[in-house]
């Protein structure tokens, strides 16, 4: 067992393992056996997973962000002395994974009670090469079990602790718009030309919706979505930086985007859309929800009071939103459509209430609300369901 610490000292390609906590306490073990060392690693496991080594061992070269990994996700193939590397570190993290509690207490005389830990049958060496032949669908670091992303206040994207989870079979009606979403990130799954996408109309139409139940439908190919603020704009030329060498596809998410006239971040949006400020990554498009029709407010002065060149003015204004490939608007349902929705959510929700009863509930309380949308839709089930 002394062997195996020696094996984990000359981590190369994995070297960053050293410094995890479940692999920390196991080289002390190793090092200098003990029960104190012993409780200490299963401990670690414990916190961890669960108690399962053999898992544990599984996910941290999955999510190894390596030099190897690296060079296969630029499309590259590692030199000859880096795979021997390679299988050689993967063969030790496979002893790791087998460990047992039998293995490691013989090295202790007369320990006492030890508490047990999990494994499992996996093979480490198969299943990362599997993974990396299919980078493009797994990705890798935070990447590789993560579907949504944040950029956080220092630019750096993060991911979502509790990520949302609508499914494409939860929205109802705008079928037409669903589909040019979903073709279009399909394309770009598939290496195709993939355009931009606006999605304009009134709030709580299932814009926002539409676009992560997309990413939650398709994830598994390969695809990932990072929202950014409208304050955090100005850094989408570093993300675009970051993000054009993974072997992932991502879907850049600016949600309820709206300018005023003379806002900085009016141009920097624009010149990201048309090139001028990063060349466009083909592993990413930009899909933005605004409720405006042309994202930019205007005045009624901009139309029509104090400016010579008003006409170019307003296609200033207009211009943004034609820099997007495909401009989807959802409008707000009428009662047909309202109420389609309604007994679809009710179905659903397993909600057992006369038809007539159940439509002139939902036509009160959209009309109490001043509309009808599939927001107030979910509203107006979420109350029946908690007797509101």
């Amino acid at each position: 067992m002394h062997e195996l610490k020696l094996k984990l000292d000359t981590l190369c390609i994995f070297r960053e393992l050293l410094s995890d906590e479940v692999i920390s306490t196991l080289r002390i073990f190793l090092d200098a056996p003990s029960p104190f060392a012993y409780a200490e690693f299963v401990s670690a496991i414990y916190e961890k997973n669960g108690g399962n080594i053999s898992l544990y061992v599984k996910e941290l070269c999955e999510n190894s962000e390596n030099i190897y990994v690296k060079t296969i996700g630029r499309g590259e193939t590692p030199p000859d002395y880096m795979q021997v590397c390679l299988d050689y570190e993967l063969s030790v993290l496979q002893e790791v994974a087998s460990l047992t509690k039998a293995a490691l207490s013989g090295m202790l005389n007369n320990p006492g009670f030890l508490p047990d830990f999990g494994s499992s049958d996996i093979r480490i060496r198969e299943g990362y090469h599997e993974r990396t032949r299919n980078i493009q669908k797994y990705g890798y670091g935070i990447y590789a079990k993560n579907r949504m992303f944040r950029v956080d206040a220092t630019d750096r994207i993060v991911p979502v602790a509790n990520p949302d989870k609508t499914t494409l079979s939860q929205l109802v009606d705008y079928e037409y718009e669903r589909g040019v979403i979903f073709d279009n990130t399909k394309a770009l799954l598939e290496g195709k030309p993939a355009a931009n996408i606006l999605l304009t109309g009134d709030a709580g139409t299932g814009k926002s919706s539409t676009v992560k139940a997309v990413a939650n439908a398709l994830w598994q190919e390969g695809l990932r979505i990072v929202e950014i603020r409208k304050e955090q704009l100005r850094a989408i030329p570093k993300i675009l930086d970051e993000l054009s060498g993974n072997p992932l596809k991502f879907v850049l998410f600016i949600d309820d985007l709206s300018f005023l006239k003379d806002d900085d971040h009016f141009n920097g949006l624009k010149a990201v859309l048309e090139g001028s400020v990063t060349e466009k990554s083909s592993n990413v498009v930009i899909y933005a929800t605004s409720n405006r029709r042309h994202i930019v407010k205007e005045s009624f002065s901009d139309r029509e009071g104090d400016d010579i060149h008003r006409n170019e003015t307003i296609q200033e204004l207009v211009s943004l939103s034609e820099r997007f490939g495909i401009h989807l608007t959802f409008s707000k349902p009428n009662k047909t459509t309202f109420l389609h929705i309604v007994h679809h959510l009710a179905k659903e929700k397993g909600i057992d209430m006369e038809s007539t009863e159940l439509e002139l509930l939902a036509e009160r309380f959209a009309l109490a609300r001043g509309g009808r949308s599939a927001r107030l839709a979910q509203q107006f089930i979420d109350g029946l369901l908690s007797g509101s």
